[in-house]
């Protein structure tokens, strides 16, 4: 190990790891300090995922050591990462949604009486103070599953500390809070950085970094191109060390040209999949030229919306017009046939077919119309023509076109439909979560192309997690608040304060 003056709470030497052909990691070494917040950035497929996988105990390394606290370990399953101290706060939450927040934390460590029997009640209490010492504060007797998302995180949080964490690892932790909730955790990370916990803190949010972080190690096609202290550079910087070279992160767009309603929306009403009303009498319109983004914590109704206006769910009431042509009611190709494009949420489930290879997913929307089908037989030649096309325009990074779509990293399937939908010639583009899992160039580039649909006289509709996204890109806002939109306005007209306040309360009231 590396002598240093102080001993690290985690570090990597020289770890490299492999799946068949691809490296993920090649010759990495990081190291995290006692009480430091440590953030590691990187495009999508650099490695991050797989590096912290490694220090979780998920994956075990080709080559390499692992040090824990100075002393050299083995990691072969996650369980070995828990008896080391260390959590893991993964993106998509790991809880059981049917159990109380207590049982989810306690969940394998129970505090048991004589003769095994959990005991319940000291585990509440536990979990209540343990909340209460970290500004963490959830009733401890709720079910999961009845939590907004920012409850059901604070669970995760609480869930590592709970086992006594001394190295916390958190992917993207605030990718579905609002503004406040985001400042609150970032608060929350000081306070355990100053009780000596040591933080990985793996986020594409660089205002965030810059707000928390201690010192930033950058990953790039899997190897460690810096590291940096916040203090010496800016969001910009940070940036350019991620995709090698200079990144716009606000494009620049002229002022919409509205034009006539694409999408008129009147009193829809639809159920989640629950049963329980998502979308409540709903109103909405969407111009030519323009883009309308809808700002909402998740779980309010934006992706019932979505999935009703793209087909995916029927509505109980209400009426969806394409310009005079109305959509509830129709199937999803229908829909797709009156000139409708969708960018959907959940990309595995309606984005992508995944043992199909990336060609004929690029062609997923069109397959049976010339030039790629004649008389109903398929014309490779052509299939694969527009799919080269489209992932050297994309950068969709892939072995070859030839690949079955599941073998590509989240960023690289988020950009085989992009690079779809967005080349369509569409009247109506709804794009939901476009840039998630994307790195920031490739969101430089979405972005850019979404301002170039609306310049073409598109009508756009982005439902996105992502505040800056909504502020930068929209022309006008819709804030959606328990299936209902509670504002409407011009973008200039709103703070970023009022939009976190109308997300979480659907009023800016205080």
């Amino acid at each position: 190990m590396n002598e240093n003056q102080t001993t690290p709470a985690i570090e990597a030497i020289s770890v490299t790891k492999r799946f068949g052909p691809i490296v993920a990691n090649e010759n990495v070494s990081f190291r995290v300090e006692k009480g430091q917040i440590h953030a590691l950035l990187g495009e999508n497929g650099a490695g991050k995922s797989t590096l912290v996988n490694i220090l979780f105990g998920l994956y075990h390394a080709d080559q390499g050591e692992i040090y824990i606290a100075g002393e050299k370990v083995e990691m072969n399953s996650p369980h070995d990462a828990i008896d080391r101290h260390i959590g893991m706060v993964h993106q998509h939450f790991q809880l059981v949604p049917v159990l109380s927040v207590t049982e989810n934390i306690v969940l394998g460590h129970e505090p048991t009486k004589k003769r095994g029997i959990l005991d319940l009640e000291k585990a509440y209490a536990e979990v209540e103070a343990l909340g209460k010492r970290y500004g963490l504060e959830v009733d401890p007797r709720a079910i999961v599953e009845d939590l907004p998302i920012g409850t059901q995180q604070r669970v995760e949080i609480l869930r590592s500390l709970y086992r006594k964490a001394d190295v916390l690892i958190l992917d993207e932790p605030t990718a579905v809070l609002t503004p406040q909730e985001t400042d609150h955790l970032l608060e929350v990370l000081r306070g355990l950085a100053a009780e000596g916990v040591a933080i990985i803190f793996i986020t594409h949010k660089l205002r965030e970094v810059m707000a928390v972080a201690d010192h930033v190690t950058v990953m790039r096609r899997g190897k460690v191109v810096g590291a940096i202290d916040p203090s010496e550079t800016d969001q910009a910087g940070l940036a350019e060390m991620m995709v090698g070279r200079s990144v716009v992160l606000r494009i620049a767009k002229g002022e919409a040209k509205a034009g006539a309603p694409v999408l008129t929306i009147d009193s829809l009403s639809a159920l989640d999949d629950r049963a329980q009303t998502a979308v409540d009498g709903l109103c909405l319109t969407v111009h030519a030229g323009e883009i309308f983004g809808i700002a909402g914590v998740e779980g309010n109704g934006q992706r019932e919306l979505v999935e009703a206006i793209t087909g995916l769910r029927k509505t109980i009431s209400g009426s969806i017009m394409l310009e005079d042509t109305e959509l509830a009611g129709s199937s999803p190709r229908e829909i797709s046939e009156q000139g409708v494009a969708h960018v959907p949420e959940d990309r595995e489930k309606h984005g992508l077919v995944g043992p199909h290879s990336v060609a004929d997913n690029l062609v997923l929307n069109r397959y049976f119309k010339a030039p790629f089908a004649r008389r109903g037989i398929r014309q490779t030649g052509a299939i694969n023509a527009e799919a080269q096309k489209l992932v050297d325009q994309y950068d969709v990074r892939t072995a070859s076109i030839n690949s079955p779509v599941r073998t590509l990293s989240g960023g690289n399937k988020q950009k085989v439909i992009a690079a779809r939908e967005l080349s369509q010639n569409a009247k109506l583009l709804v794009a939901a979560q476009p840039t998630r899992g994307i790195d920031v160039g490739s969101i430089e580039f979405v972005h850019q192309q979404l301002v170039d649909q609306r310049d073409d006289g598109i009508a756009v509709l982005l439902v996105s997690a992502e505040l800056d996204e909504i502020m930068s890109l929209s022309d006008r806002i819709g804030v959606i608040y328990q299936g209902r939109l509670v504002a409407i306005g011009k973008a200039e007209d709103f703070t970023r304060n009022q939009i976190g306040q109308l997300m979480a309360s659907g009023s800016t009231d205080a």
